[in-house]
Formats: C-alpha cells, sequence, structure tokens
C-alpha cells in the first residue's frame, strides 16, 4: 500500500519565473534543478522537509504536444487549476503580511475556519494555493497530534 506522498507537481510557464515566486517570495528551496535533455526538471519543497516535493513543470513535451500545452496554459491562466497547492505555517497572520508585502498576489483574504487560520494567493501564472494555520484540533495534523496539543 501507498505510505506517502513523494512528489506532485504544479504547471508554470516559465521555470525561472516560478523559482523566483516559490523560492523568492514564498521561500521554498530548491531540492533538484536539473537538465534531463528533453526537459528541465525543477523540484522546491518546504525548507528542511524532504518529503514532499513539487516539481515546477512547464506544460509540453515530453508529457503532452503542444496544442494540449497551450490549452493548459490559457486554463491555468485563467485560474481553472483548482486547488494546486496547500502549505501550512506557524502563523498565519504574519506569513499574509509578509507576502502582502513582498507583492503575492492575495486571491482570498485571511480568514478564521473551524480547522485553523487560512488565506488564499496565486502564483504569477494562475494556480491557486492556500496557506493555513492549523488549528490544535484540526484533523488535518493527525490524532496523534491533535490530542497532544
Amino acid at each position: 500500500m501507498l505510505n506517502t506522498i513523494n512528489i506532485s507537481h504544479v504547471f508554470v510557464f516559465d521555470q525561472d519565473k516560478a523559482l523566483d515566486f516559490y523560492v523568492g517570495k514564498l521561500g521554498l528551496e530548491v531540492s533538484a534543478d536539473m537538465d534531463l535533455g528533453m526537459m528541465r526538471w525543477l523540484t522546491v519543497r518546504a525548507p528542511g522537509d524532504p518529503s514532499h516535493d513539487i516539481l515546477l513543470e512547464l506544460p509540453g513535451p515530453p508529457s503532452m504536444d503542444e496544442k494540449t500545452a497551450s490549452q493548459v496554459r490559457e486554463l491555468i491562466s485563467k485560474g481553472a487549476s483548482g486547488f494546486a497547492a496547500g502549505f501550512t505555517t506557524s502563523d498565519a497572520k504574519k506569513t499574509y503580511e509578509t507576502l502582502k508585502a513582498k507583492g503575492v498576489d492575495i486571491a482570498d483574504d485571511i480568514t478564521e475556519r473551524d480547522y485553523g487560520t487560512d488565506f488564499g494567493i496565486r502564483d504569477p501564472f494562475g494556480n491557486h494555493i492556500r496557506v493555513v494555520q492549523l488549528s490544535p484540533t484540526s484533523h488535518q495534523l493527525g490524532p496523534k497530534k491533535a490530542a497532544a496539543r
């Protein structure tokens, strides 16, 4: 059976611009940046968390033809990607203010919810991202961590 998520992806239109956003503004770290010939394998992750990488993937070959890639870029730029990624933080209000000051596109203002405090942002390509400070009783913490709080 499956145990963990190792890698997921977010479609981006320019990997250098994606690096500026995901590393420069959000504070993620590069976990791999390799030229595979047919593509650039560029992954980022939360600092110090080697358990889950995000591939910053260009729509196009080798995974899809140019016509499909064009359609994907159009849909993502319109915000049709849905939920692309979610991150946790220990201080949602401070993170919100920091990202806002860096010019990050705030798509949904900070809100108190049953599971914690969260807000939404969009990357430069249109992907939707959520940032949450989980409440001590959130089911997302898992039963052992939630019970310990």
